[in-house]
Formats: C-alpha cells, sequence, structure tokens
C-alpha cells in the first residue's frame, strides 16, 4: 500500500518551525487575531482567524484576540459581539481577550518617550497642508514648519491635546523620521490625532487617540506576539513598525504578510458591506448573500466547511481571486455527508393516484441520510393525493424523458410506482392535474411487481403537508472580480440574488428543523431553516445547489 505524502507546509508554517527549531522562542509562539470592530467579520477574515489560530494550534502556541479598537467614530460594542460569536461559531478559543484601548496609558507614555528623544513632535499644520508636505513616490517631502519645536514645547502641547484644550483637527502629533524616505509611510507619519468623541470602552476618558500604525506594533511587543500576520497591503508599514520598536527599545515583534482573500462575485470590503446595509440592498449584516461569516453561518454553512475552505486556498505571497464556487463545493461536500434528506415541493402541480383507497394514509419508512447508516429512517406519510414539482411532469416527452408523462411510469421515492392515465390543464395552457394508477406490488423495499423504472421523483402528500416560505439565494454581484469597480459596485448588484417562493410544501417531519442547521431537499439543494421562521410560517435558506448550475449557465 502507498504511504500518504506528509503534507507540505506553507511558508509560515515553515518560518514558525525554524524559529522553534533554532530556540528563538523558547516559551513557544504567540499569535492574535486583531480585527477592528467597526463591522461584522467576512470570509476574508475567516481565512485569518484559521490562519493565526491555527499555526497556533499547530505548533502548541496560543493566539490572542485583540480588537483594534483606536478609531471610536466607526466602533460599536454590536461589532465586538459579533466577532466573538463568529470566532467561536469557527471553533477556536482565545487565550486572552484584549482591547488596543487597554494600552492607551501605556502608548500615551511611549508617545512621551519618543518625544523627549527629539523623535516626534506636535504638528499645527491642516490635514491638507501635511498631505502636500509629504511629497509624491517620486519627490521628497519637505519638513513641517513645526518640525523643530523644542522637547519642552512638544511636551506641553501634547499634554494639553490630553486635556482636551484644542478642537478636533487642530493639532496632531508626528514620527519625525524622514522626510525624504522613499516609503511614504516613514514621512513623519501620524501618530495621535484629537478626536471629541465617546469611545465604547473608555468613554469619554480620551480625546486623543492613537493611529493603527502606532499601536498596532507596540501592542503586538506588549502582548510578547512572536509571530505578528498580516495581509500583504500592510508590507510597507513595516518598517514603520519596526522603527518604532527600535527606538522605544521594546519586544521585537516581528510581522509577515499574506495574500489577503478575494472572493469572486462579492465585495470583501467593510465599507462597501456597511454602504449595502444602510442602502437597504440587503437585510442587514446577515443576509445570507453577504459573504459575511454571520451571512454564511444563517445561510447554512458549517464551520468545517470554511475551515476545508480555507485551506484549500492555501496561504500565498501574492493576491489573487478566489471563485467562490470552491466555497460552495466545500459546504456540498461536507454536507453531503452530515445533512438529512427531506422531501420539499418547490414548484407544486397535483398529482391524485385513482385507484388509491380515499381517506387512506399509510406511512412510509425513508432513510434519512443514505451516506451514514446511524441515522436510521424517518416516518413519511403517504396518501391519494400528492403533490410533485411541475418540472418532473412535461405532457409531450421527449426521449429519454425518465420521469412523468401521459403513459410514462416513475417510482415515488420511499412509495410506489404509479404511471400516468391522464392530465387536465387550466386555461392559459398548464397543467392542472395530473391523474395516475399505482401498483400496490410495487412498494419501495418490498418489490414483487417485477417493473422495471429509470426514474424517481420526491413527493409530499397533500393533507399532510406543510407550507414554507423559501428564499432562494444567489451571487450577489453579476461580474467576477468587483475589485476595479470602486464605488460603482452598486452598479453591479444581480437583480437575481434573491427569489422568494412563498407556497413551497414540505413533508411535516420539517416542522422539527433547526435554525441554521442544514438538510437537503431532494434533488433540489441544501437548506436550512431560518430565524425569520415563526409558529405556523416555516422559512428555508437555500445554502447552496446540488450541483454547480452557475458554472453550467456560464458555459
Amino acid at each position: 500500500m502507498e504511504e500518504l505524502k506528509p503534507k507540505s507546509l506553507n511558508f509560515l508554517e515553515e518560518i514558525v518551525q525554524a524559529d522553534l527549531a533554532a530556540g528563538k522562542y523558547p516559551q513557544g509562539i504567540f499569535t492574535r487575531f486583531p480585527p477592528e470592530p467597526n463591522g461584522y467579520l467576512h470570509i476574508g477574515h475567516a481565512k485569518s482567524i484559521c490562519l493565526n489560530f491555527g499555526l497556533a494550534q499547530e505548533f502548541g502556541g496560543k493566539t490572542n484576540l485583540r480588537f483594534d479598537d483606536t478609531n471610536p467614530i466607526t466602533e460599536e460594542t454590536e461589532y465586538v459581539e459579533s466577532i466573538k460569536k463568529d470566532v467561536a461559531w469557527l471553533g477556536f478559543s482565545w487565550a486572552n481577550e484584549l482591547y488596543t484601548s487597554d494600552y492607551f496609558e501605556t502608548l500615551y507614555q511611549y508617545a512621551v518617550q519618543l518625544i523627549e528623544k527629539s523623535l516626534a513632535y506636535v504638528d499645527d499644520s491642516s490635514a491638507e497642508e501635511i498631505a502636500s508636505q509629504k511629497g509624491t513616490p517620486t519627490t521628497p517631502g519637505v519638513p513641517s514648519p513645526y518640525r523643530h519645536r523644542s522637547v519642552e514645547e512638544n511636551l506641553d502641547l501634547f499634554q494639553r491635546m490630553r486635556a482636551g484644550e484644542f478642537p478636533d483637527g487642530a493639532k496632531v502629533l508626528r514620527a519625525k523620521i524622514d522626510m525624504s524616505h522613499p516609503n511614504m509611510h516613514m514621512r513623519d507619519p501620524f501618530m495621535y490625532r484629537i478626536r471629541h468623541v465617546e469611545h465604547h470602552r473608555t468613554g469619554n476618558a480620551w480625546c486623543i487617540y492613537p493611529m493603527y500604525d502606532f499601536a498596532h506594533g507596540q501592542s503586538d511587543s506588549m502582548e510578547g506576539i512572536t509571530h505578528s500576520i498580516c495581509t500583504l497591503e500592510f508590507d510597507v508599514h513595516r518598517p514603520l513598525y519596526d522603527w518604532f520598536i527600535e527606538k522605544l527599545e521594546i519586544f521585537p515583534t516581528h510581522q509577515y504578510e499574506f495574500a489577503r482573500l478575494n472572493l469572486s462575485h462579492t465585495v470583501m470590503s467593510k465599507r462597501k458591506l456597511l454602504q449595502l446595509v444602510n442602502e437597504k440592498i440587503v437585510q442587514g449584516w446577515d443576509d445570507p448573500r453577504m459573504p459575511t461569516i454571520s451571512a454564511l453561518r444563517r445561510r447554512g454553512f458549517t464551520p468545517a466547511s470554511i475551515q476545508n475552505f480555507c485551506d484549500r486556498i492555501g496561504v500565498a505571497k501574492r493576491d489573487n481571486l478566489i471563485d467562490i464556487s470552491l466555497l460552495e463545493f466545500c459546504i456540498r461536500e461536507d454536507l453531503n455527508k452530515s445533512a438529512n434528506r427531506y422531501m420539499a415541493v418547490l414548484d407544486p402541480v397535483k398529482l391524485v393516484i385513482t385507484n388509491y383507497p380515499e381517506g387512506k394514509t399509510e406511512d412510509l419508512l425513508i432513510e434519512n441520510n443514505p451516506e451514514d447508516e446511524s441515522t436510521g429512517k424517518r416516518s413519511v406519510p403517504f396518501s391519494r393525493e400528492l403533490f410533485i414539482e411541475r418540472e418532473d411532469f412535461m405532457v409531450d416527452p421527449p426521449k429519454k424523458f425518465f420521469r412523468l408523462g401521459p403513459g410514462l411510469s416513475v417510482r415515488l421515492k420511499g412509495a410506489y410506482i404509479i404511471q400516468c392515465e391522464s392530465f387536465e390543464l387550466n386555461d392559459n395552457g398548464s397543467v392542472k392535474e395530473i391523474h395516475a394508477t399505482y401498483n400496490p406490488e410495487s412498494k419501495s423495499g418490498q418489490d414483487t411487481s417485477g417493473i422495471q423504472v429509470k426514474g424517481t421523483i420526491h413527493w409530499v402528500s397533500i393533507p399532510h403537508a406543510e407550507v414554507a416560505e423559501v428564499r432562494l439565494f444567489d451571487r450577489l454581484l453579476i461580474v467576477e472580480d468587483a475589485s476595479e469597480l470602486g464605488d460603482d459596485f452598486m452598479k453591479f448588484i444581480n437583480p437575481e440574488s434573491i427569489q422568494v417562493l412563498d407556497k413551497v410544501y414540505v413533508e411535516p417531519a420539517l416542522k422539527e428543523a433547526q435554525v441554521e442547521k442544514a438538510v437537503q431537499f431532494m434533488r433540489k439543494g441544501y437548506f436550512c431553516l431560518d430565524k425569520d421562521t415563526k409558529d405556523g410560517h416555516l422559512v428555508f435558506n437555500r445554502t447552496v445547489t446540488l450541483k454547480d448550475t452557475w458554472a453550467k449557465q456560464q458555459k
């Protein structure tokens, strides 16, 4: 028997393995997941979560969950709670729950140290003036007229900034580095700005807030983070983080960058997702058309499917676009093994079995999941009048149509073989009712009829059917790659991204369905009960079709 080859390590795993082998971190590795609480997490964050927590798990380390809450204008406690829920739902637990606001006093003292070393100064220039001072990537910047203030004056002004003496925008604290540096981020970047805004955790205790580029590396250092994992756009910020750490002489955490996840037919910017919510293009952050983790959960995705997806796309050093069909493949693969099968008729037409006794009900046993025998069987009521799918009957069927038509026979799933005898039409020419006869000797599991049929269709007993609302979801955008659209992305919203079927008939066992737990509607796809369900009104979301119909349509 051929031996299974060990899975090759990604470049981050190789780095961690080499660091541990060299004894660089005898206390073990420490990673962190540092989201800003200014929106709900999306599938791109799921990749980062799986990477940070996964690395720590693989190498016996720990991971902090740290909220980068340095911008009180955009941050809310609602987002904090949603992030915690998402990380836990994905299957990860954190060593410590921390907030950058925990470090506000320490960060302030760090800023004071840099001022005392003549490495930071208070600037009264306007934002426009500072932008013009910075120059361009090909031309050097010019020093601010306030760059040479004395240490004493800077300390006094910075303390007064903290005390609230100045209005928003009146002054900023800047690092004093190099106005001709080839890296624009090194041209005297902002460290602090004034914002008289209540913070979701510290209230009105502060009116100056550290910039992300100042707070990020120092927060990692204070926590002893050994491997600071960031997406590629932070590559040009790393020299600045290293400069702060060097000048402050604190624990030298190191940053490593990987390619962010770009998913087709959607947007992956919290600002754009918030726009969709605010303009009511979607019903909220957890609208099942959104790429947020909460939306995927509501739609019926499982933690295992998302972890598998993140594992399959790997960890790269170059940005690329991942087709959303791979994410759908991962959930199909998972649900095929785990989801119980039920019968639901989405586009119903009435079928009457004319030789079946009126008023009779028969309880048939049907397997819950042929992929997992341990799930057993359930009882499904059968009667004379049924609903079947309209597409399973044709008035004039072509050759090789193995479902129902005049004179054709088909098996009803878990029940009997029937033959179509006649049908009735509505005034508009659509089929109103189908009449068929059944063979009593053809019962599934006890068939002695000798009749061979090539097709099996699902059904629901009319007297026992439950009525449900079913929501069918499709791609959010009609274009594959939204990265070049900018703010014009709203023009490319798919008008058919949601279709609502308000009268779907389902078997009675689906009254026991659980919210966010996907099931298979036989031959139709995977669905899950939605939180909008109320007594007497079932609502199901389609998680994914059984096959990749989108790819087929594009071809």
